[in-house]
């Protein structure tokens, strides 16, 4: 009887403490100052974004992937990037080889050959960005499954300090004059989707109905390779090395080299016209990061970063909407002559004309 008193009493004291304080008879606690001293309630902290992860396969060279993922990862702190570089065409084949469970979200850097193909293959997703109105129908799929980034002349490479530039070849057919045997280094072709399509380019410009022309052309460019590079590194090493003074490439890696690593090389734009390969991207079919693919996707082609990616990386834009006064001087000095090419029949043949090449032609020109 007495336990249940105490507790009564407590209860209807504690009523009143309530009651009391509701009505302002109590004291109202003080408020924390914040750590400047204005005695208003901290603001209550942004909830975290989410973690995310990306997994990009991509071609491209080492320092704007660098210089272009660390930009992203900026922006998107939230992101785990993870860049895998290799060849073009290893993606294409990796890709293709994962195709029940695909282990990458984006594709990053690859030609319009390898891009039509996967596409083919149903190895990407269609997906509309939104600047993808801004891109020409020339530089994109027509279901929306890649995208054009930017156009990579391929031209001649030279290193001036082992080569002047008088004495380079000034067009295609002067890279089998005699007098450059040994002088070529070539950067390993079936791994290369830069290598492939100059390769199917000067197959393609002797006659594609009938490819003997354009294997006799490769043949007697054999006569004169010295080498073929295992990589675009093992490539500017010798080139550098003046282990060989010639070579074929894209305009974009040879300007980074130039003016960013200030390697000894140039170029030499063909007089009669470069293959212009459309370097693309797209997201990976069934990719598990989706969200973070589209978000990298939008990102390459904001119009500040393509401004900046033109002025520092050296990257020709496929976008057709940017007033030429944004972009750098180097890019107005570029003439834009491209081979006639048709790039759907060099992406059906590609394949069984490099195997050709490979199988019968690589080491076996007249030495």
């Amino acid at each position: 009887m007495r336990k249940s008193a105490k507790w009564l009493s407590g209860l209807l004291a504690g009523s009143l403490f309530l009651l009391l304080t509701a009505c302002g008879g109590a004291p109202a606690e003080k408020p924390q100052e914040n750590a400047a001293g204005s005695g208003q309630e901290p603001a209550a902290e942004a909830p975290k974004p989410e973690s995310q992860k990306l997994v990009i396969y991509t071609a491209r060279d080492k320092n704007v992937v660098e210089e272009i993922v660390g930009k992203f990862k900026a922006k998107y702190p939230e992101i785990d990037v993870e860049p895998l570089t290799m060849g073009a065409q290893q993606i294409l084949e990796r890709v293709r080889g994962e195709k029940a469970n695909p282990q990458a979200d984006f594709w990053w850097g690859g030609t319009q050959s390898a891009l039509m193909t996967a596409a083919d293959e149903g190895l990407l997703e269609s997906f509309k960005p939104s600047f993808g109105d801004k891109i020409p129908d020339l530089y994109k799929d027509a279901q929306d499954r890649w995208y054009g980034e930017m156009l990579l002349p391929e031209v001649i490479m030279y290193n001036p300090e082992a080569l002047k530039k008088e004495d380079a070849p000034k067009d295609w057919d002067d890279l089998l004059d005699p007098k450059y045997k040994d002088k070529v280094i070539i950067r390993g072709v079936l791994a290369s989707g830069t290598m492939r399509t100059i390769y199917s380019a000067m197959i393609y410009r002797q006659g594609a109905d009938d490819p003997q022309k354009g294997y006799e052309w490769l043949k007697k460019l054999d006569a004169n390779t010295k080498e073929y590079a295992q990589d675009p590194t093992n490539l500017y090493l010798k080139l550098a090395r003046q282990e060989g003074s010639l070579s074929l490439w894209n305009l974009q890696d040879i300007m980074i080299q130039k003016e960013q690593k200030n390697q000894p090389f140039d170029y030499i734009y063909p007089a009669s016209g470069a293959p212009i390969l459309v370097d693309g991207v797209g997201i990976v079919k069934g990719a598990k990061n989706l969200d973070a693919a589209k978000k990298f996707y939008e990102f390459l082609f904001e119009e500040n970063q393509v401004v900046e990616f033109s002025e520092k990386l050296f990257q020709i834009p496929t976008r057709t909407d940017i007033s030429k006064d944004k972009l750098p001087a180097w890019l107005q000095g570029v003439e834009l002559k491209p081979l006639d090419l048709d790039w759907s029949v060099m992406a059906a043949k590609e394949k069984d004309w490099m195997q050709y090449w490979d199988e019968n032609i690589k080491g076996k020109g007249a030495k």
